[in-house]
């Protein structure tokens, strides 16, 4: 999944940045206080956003 539309994504489950790392960018759920971190690629592997989405306890993607 593309990296900008997975953001969106987030954005509209209450997912927001956090602060910026070295290589990846911290993300929190606001209603429930989870965080994690995404890493800047261009393309984030489909297996790796269904992991974020766990831990950030949301619901996983359908792409389409």
């Amino acid at each position: 999944m593309k990296r900008t539309k997975f953001i969106k994504y987030l954005n509209t489950h209450n997912c927001g940045f956090i602060k910026h790392g070295a290589k990846h960018d911290k993300y929190r759920n606001h209603k429930k206080g989870n965080t994690t971190m995404i890493p800047r690629h261009a393309e984030i592997d489909s297996d790796l956003c269904v992991l974020i989405c766990k831990q950030l306890d949301i619901p996983i993607p359908v792409e389409k």
